[in-house]
This record gives structure tokens, sequence and C-alpha cells, in this order.
């Protein structure tokens, strides 16, 4: 897939991996469009930025996704690379807490149902360019659930959805990639120790290297070790991934 000169959609694009994904991507010579739900971060990610355009709009909302669609359908028809970055996490403890549905439910909604409405939605314009990607930002967890079970579980589902988009895509001029960051420094995952993470500024070098590689399933950091773990030994793995959590478990009180 080609990195530049590209007219690029980044949901959730006002804040952590999303804003340095944008950075990235603008600095390389990209016509970026960054959506966020919270419209003062989005007016000020906007104006660090410089040159990008924001539109304020909440992917889990179906009327703010009908319209920025449209938006973009009208303002940008040669739109050609979308980016699923806007996500959604509840920290709390499934034995002892309760809302654990309400919880799931607004996680599933945004990780996983709201990309597969977004991206149906935004396919017939993406067809109709010569080169075109999907780019769905799921998670390690994706393969070994963490301290955020539910969120692990939104992960899950929408790995194995980009699977069988990229199977269904194959055909198209529609590439499908996967970005699948460990631990990341934003303040989204503050709350389960996001500071000793990598930043998500190297989150996006390493995606911008990939995307220009086609590296489809882009394992960032220790992503990649742990997947590797997870091959050979799923019970290892969730065994690595179960004594981290022990480890965070005083930041969740």
């Amino acid at each position: 897939m080609k990195a530049t000169n590209n007219t690029v959609l980044i949901t959730g694009g006002s804040a952590g991996i999303g804003f340095e994904i944008a950075t990235l991507l603008s600095e390389k010579g990209n016509d970026v469009i960054i959506t966020g739900r919270n419209k003062e971060r989005l007016e000020n990610a906007a104006a660090k930025l410089g040159g990008v355009t924001a539109i304020l709009s909440d992917v889990s909302k179906e009327a703010d996704v009908n319209e920025l669609v449209e938006n973009v359908r009208t303002t940008f028809p040669a739109l050609n690379l979308v980016i699923n970055n806007a996500g959604n996490a509840f920290v709390y403890d499934l034995a002892t807490d309760t809302g654990a549905f309400e919880n799931a439910y607004e996680e599933m909604l945004t990780n996983y149902l709201s990309v597969v409405r977004l991206n149906e939605l935004l396919l017939p314009q993406l067809k109709q360019q010569r080169q075109a990607a999907i780019v769905n930002v799921s998670s390690i967890v994706a393969f070994v659930p963490g301290t955020l079970a539910t969120y692990s579980a939104s992960k899950a589902a929408l790995h194995s959805y980009t699977q069988s988009l990229r199977i269904a895509l194959a055909e198209t001029n529609v590439s499908v990639f996967e970005l699948m960051p460990p631990l990341v420094d934003t303040t989204f995952s503050a709350p389960i120790g996001g500071h000793t993470g990598i930043s998500p500024k190297a989150v996006a070098e390493e995606f911008y290297a990939a995307l220009q590689s086609d590296v489809f399933e882009i394992h960032v950091g220790n992503t990649a070790q742990l997947y590797k773990l997870f091959l050979s030994s799923p019970a290892q793995a969730l065994q690595y991934m179960t004594a981290n959590r022990k480890q965070l478990q005083p930041k969740l009180n």
C-alpha cells in the first residue's frame, strides 16, 4: 500500500495512537481527516496538527456515522484509507463489580460493531479507488485477555472479523490491515499502568513502516513475542498475561 498522497480517515484521531498516526501521515504528504466525540479535545488536536480536517462524530451513534459517511462521500471523494482507531474501555472486576453487561455492550458497540458498520458504509467508495485499505486497530489482548476482560473480548471479535474481511476482499483493490499494539502510554490506558507502555509515536512509526511493506498483521513491540508464545503454548501466554494482570491489580481499586 502506498504511504503518501492518500486521503485518510482516522476515527478517534484526537489523542493517543490516532493522533500520532494522524501526525505522521500528515507529515508524509497525506490528506488527513480525524474524528472524535469530544469537541474540545478534537479542536485542540486539529490546532496542533494544522492542515488536518476535524469532524465531530461518535462512531457508536448511527446518526453520526451516517452524517460522517455522507460528508466524506461529497467532500472527500478520493478517500482511500480508513483507520478504525476509536475505542472504549471500562476498568472493573468481573468477580466483584456490577455493570458487566452494560460495560461489555458499550465496548462491543464501539470497538467492534461500529467498525463493521463504518467499513460496510465506506466500502463502495473505497472500491472506486485505484488502491485502498482498511486498518482495524485491535490489541495484544485479541489473543490473550488482559486486565480489561470484556474489552479484550471485543478486540478478539475485531481480530476475527478483520481476518474474515481480508479474505472477503482478497480479489478487490482494498487491502485489510490489523494494527495490534501492546500496552501504550496514553491517557486511555492510564488506569491499567499505561505509563509503563511504549509511546504512541512508536506505534505510529511501526504502523507506517508496515503499511509501506504490506505487512497486514502488524504486531507492535512485545505483541510479536507474546503472539509467538500464544502460538506455541496458549496456556503459557495466558499465564504470562495473568501474572502481569496481578501486578496491575492495585491500579484497578
